[in-house]
């Protein structure tokens, strides 16, 4: 499949990037990432790897798209916990200021 990162054209294959992934460790995920295999990776490190170039130089959701495309699953980037809220709940304590 043909895809533009960055503008520049590659053409991408869902085996082309499963090959350039194997043996690739996972870092830590911050934001959209794809699954590729039995891995979950950030966007900007497959599109570095897959395009060799500086994860400067494109945006996660360039990357996402074309994976998408290829059919891989991607995932968005969770959406931020409430201020004061550790497993996304709010007490009581926290309401008490409102008063």
């Amino acid at each position: 499949m043909r895809c533009v990162i960055a503008r520049f054209p590659f053409d991408l294959t869902k085996g082309g990037v499963l090959e350039s992934m194997k043996g690739v460790k996972p870092e830590p995920i911050t934001g959209e990432s794809v699954i590729i295999g039995r891995r979950q990776y950030p966007a900007k490190q497959v599109g570095q790897i897959i395009t060799g170039q500086d994860r400067r130089d494109f945006s996660a959701g360039e990357v996402i798209r074309a994976m998408a495309k290829l059919g891989f699953t991607c995932v968005e980037a969770a959406a931020p916990a409430p201020a004061g809220a550790v497993d996304g709940s709010v007490s009581a304590e926290g309401y008490e200021g409102l008063r």
